[in-house]
């Protein structure tokens, strides 16, 4: 009698059947939770893995004056701006770089961002330099917003291997003595610290030009060295000049361009919105500062003329006139060495003494 199979077949059939079941089961339970754990965070997320950009920001002086302001301002607002995307180290007080090598520092890449004045640059930047010449800037306000849009409107070539972040002026120098200078004569053979673009503008109108690191100014104030220096007031206060200097001669001098420029690599690496954040706060940065300067400027004075003494001369109509035919043939000979080398200086002081008239309307 045959044997029949199929009986015993279906008893290991249907065990081994359930346990590939199982098996399937579980495959796909683990499976799913693989697939979930991989997931893309969701939208607005950022990864876990990833780091924060890192910009290293230099400038040659102290954290307490007001271009390092500046320098914090900005950078507070770039990574609030970012969500914290983009973190900036900064470096104040030359710790990276300094005021000789900080532009050349920026395009070799030892700092991302380099803050400096063009004007401690002699011949690198010529058409900016229109900028620092005795054009009656009545604020460092107006002074800014004009220098910003001239930087933008000409695209000046000096400024052609940086990504320019932007640029702002100080408020005019003046002179601050311990004798009073109401007249042309007092200068004569007055001895006043004075850098860059100060030196043609004092010995035109008779003064003495002397050379000294701003380390040097109180002592040399206290000994007799010089009789003063001309720059801009907040020094009153924040140096404690005051102390010794008694006198401002209300009559704005040259004023000092800044420049915070980026290093082009490091601009066209990073994505389009921190580029936005960056390129949006350009003219925001410009006003900012000149307004933070001009506020404190207003409390130099304040502090120096109630608790110091201080006294401010105003001069005579006549007097001033005399001044301005001084200082136009310094302005009208820098313009004309840079209309030489093939810029558009002319047109450049034009403008400006239309956006200086515009702005000082609107900022009085």
């Amino acid at each position: 009698m045959p044997t029949n199979p199929q009986p015993t077949a279906r008893l290991f059939q249907r065990p081994v059947l359930l346990l590939l079941a199982a098996l399937l089961g579980l495959g796909l339970l683990f499976g799913g939770c693989g697939r979930q754990e991989a997931q893309p965070p969701k939208e607005g997320q950022a990864p876990q893995e990833a780091k924060p950009i890192t910009l290293k920001y230099a400038f040659f002086a102290p954290a307490n004056t007001f271009p390092a302001r500046q320098m914090d301002k900005w950078a507070e607002e770039v990574e609030k701006r970012t969500n914290g995307k983009v973190k900036v180290e900064k470096f104040p007080g030359g710790t990276l770089l300094t005021a000789q090598n900080m532009y050349d520092g920026v395009l070799k890449g030892v700092a991302d961002i380099g803050l400096s004045c063009p004007s401690y640059e002699p011949g690198r930047f010529p058409l900016i330099g229109v900028s620092d010449q005795p054009v009656a800037y009545p604020n460092a306000r107006v002074a800014s917003l004009v220098l910003y849009d001239l930087v933008k409107e000409f695209q000046p070539q000096e400024l052609a291997d940086f990504k320019v972040l932007t640029v702002f002026n100080t408020e005019p120098a003046y002179i601050q003595s311990k004798k009073p200078v109401q007249r042309l004569e007092d200068i004569t053979g007055l001895r006043l610290r004075t850098t860059g673009t100060g030196v043609p503008v004092l010995k035109a109108l008779g003064g003495t030009p002397v050379g000294m690191p701003q380390s040097e100014i109180a002592q040399a104030l206290q000994t007799g060295v010089i009789d003063g220096y001309i720059t801009s007031r907040e020094v009153l206060l924040d140096f404690k000049y005051a102390e010794t200097v008694k006198y401002v001669t209300d009559y704005p001098l040259v004023t000092v361009s800044f420049a915070a420029v980026m290093n082009k690599n490091v601009w066209n690496s990073l994505p389009p919105d921190v580029q936005k954040v960056i390129d949006d706060l350009g003219r925001e940065m410009a006003l900012w500062t000149g307004t933070y300067l001009d506020n404190h400027v207003k409390e130099s004075l304040a502090w120096a003329t109630k608790e110091q003494g201080l006294k401010v001369i105003t001069l005579t109509p006549e007097e001033k006139a005399r001044w301005d035919a001084k200082l136009k043939g310094v302005t009208d000979a820098y313009v004309k060495e840079v209309e030489a080398k093939g810029l558009p200086a002319q047109k450049f002081l034009q403008r400006l003494t239309e956006l200086r008239d515009k702005y000082a309307q609107e900022y009085k």
